[in-house]
């Protein structure tokens, strides 16, 4: 009796568990649009950056990866939103589960297999400034607001004058 007991306290609490992480996921947004949108939205954004003179942020990741929830509310926390707005375009590029978009990543020297999220930065011109080739933001739930404040810093574009 006692094992039937234990058992069915196994189960409860593992419907309990997944039911609060369901619950828990379905409150996160997403923020990476639809795989077959990256295309479109990265051109956009190339000219976009051509008329305004800023740099172009692909972020590389998929809803299903919690570093890459971090890392887009650190983009928008009260201390880098005024820095990224200023300064970036933020494209989203959804990678699916490491099979979507390997092209652009490819393209834009992003190695996956390291993880992400994984960052590239380009210039006004559509020309490739950074690619994060060794998942320096894969473990974003370990990092600080401020290495994403370093990173904005860092490759804005210079002052005009």
């Amino acid at each position: 009796m006692a094992c039937i007991r234990t058992y069915w306290a196994s189960a409860i609490l593992a419907v309990a568990v997944a039911c609060t992480s369901t619950a828990a996921r379905s409150t996160e947004r997403d923020i990476y649009p639809s795989p077959g949108q990256a295309k479109t939205d990265l051109a956009a954004a190339l000219a976009a950056s051509a008329a305004s003179h800023k740099r172009v942020i692909l972020d590389f990741g998929g809803n299903w990866c919690t570093d890459c929830h971090v890392l887009d509310r650190f983009f928008h926390d009260s201390a880098n939103e005024p820095i990224l707005a200023a300064n970036y375009i933020l494209v989203h590029v959804n990678i699916g589960r490491m099979t979507d978009n390997v092209d652009i990543a490819e393209r834009y020297q992003i190695p996956l297999r390291k993880g992400v999220p994984a960052l590239a930065v380009l210039g006004e011109h559509g020309e490739l400034l950074y690619s994060q080739r060794t998942g320096e933001f894969e473990a974003m739930r370990a990092m600080q607001s401020s290495s994403v404040t370093d990173f904005l810093v860092r490759w804005k574009p210079p002052a005009a004058g």
